[in-house]
């Protein structure tokens, strides 16, 4: 696949924790499904509980399967990202509530079909050193991809912008802890390629393409600066994916701006 169908609503993954916000999480499905799209994607939608009911999760797929959409992507539980949090891959501590948390997380991708699952790392912490925080990570991180495994899901590791405790802010970066983590004998672990945190960060998005385009497991986009969507900045954001499909990349693109619902899909052509 060398061209990309870049103004099709359909030919996108939807980010449901970054859009359609004004909506109640339980309702963004069915707005993603009347806006156009067919594939969606979440941050853990369970208000920062990492161990939410039988109840909650069953609310949560019917509000998929309700809507007729695909579960795309999903985020383990990352802590109170509202509060400021960045993931819990890295925070000694909250091993046994990461551990129950991939096992709902595993139930919702057998209950839904989603096989691509974002760890986010979580940031630096008062009172433990990196090299704690790396090694709980590498253990939690391979905890997380051995459990998906069964259902053949991969587990994506990310560089992220504004958040300066985050460890994890070039390409590179990621990659290292996926490189870490392969080297324990896990193979279904990748760098998600966030082209908005990458081009904030310093990245040059371009030249991380050309590399490294072929091994990306996702790639997620927003425009720079503003994090608004296509067209609202000057980020090359077309090339840059239909470059990465040039060069291997078989996965999907993820809208993850963040843009008032009114004029979010503005941009799009169905």
């Amino acid at each position: 696949m060398a061209t990309f169908d870049f103004t099709n609503a359909d030919s996108y993954i939807l980010n449901c924790s970054t859009l359609l916000t004004e909506l109640p999480v339980m309702e963004r499905a069915q707005a993603a499904k009347d806006a156009g799209f067919s594939q969606v994607e979440f941050w853990w939608p369970f208000d920062g509980n990492p161990r939410p009911t039988s109840a909650e999760v069953d609310e949560f797929v019917a509000s998929l399967d309700n809507a007729g959409v695909e579960l795309k992507g999903l985020n383990f539980w990352a802590g109170n990202m509202a509060g400021g949090d960045r993931g819990m891959v890295s925070i000694k501590g909250a091993e046994a509530d990461f551990a129950a948390n991939v096992d709902v997380v595993v139930e919702i991708g057998r209950r839904t079909g989603c096989r691509a699952f974002n760890a986010l790392y979580g940031l630096r912490t008062e009172g433990q050193s990196p090299e704690e925080q790396d090694e709980v990570a590498l253990e939690n991180l391979k905890l997380a991809a051995d459990a998906v495994a069964s259902i053949d899901g991969t587990v994506l590791v990310e560089p992220v912008s504004g958040a300066e405790d985050y460890p994890l802010k070039r390409a590179s970066d990621a990659a290292e802890v996926v490189q870490r983590v392969r080297a324990q004998g896990v193979v279904n672990i990748a760098v998600l390629a966030d082209f908005f945190h990458m081009s904030i960060n310093g990245d040059d998005v371009a030249a991380v393409i050309e590399a490294d385009a072929a091994k990306f497991g996702h790639i997620q986009i927003a425009d720079a600066a503003g994090r608004g969507a296509p067209g609202t900045g000057s980020l090359p954001l077309q090339d840059w994916i239909n470059r990465s499909y040039e060069l291997g990349y078989t996965g999907s693109i993820a809208l993850e701006y963040k843009q008032d619902r009114e004029t979010a899909f503005e941009w799009l052509t169905n």
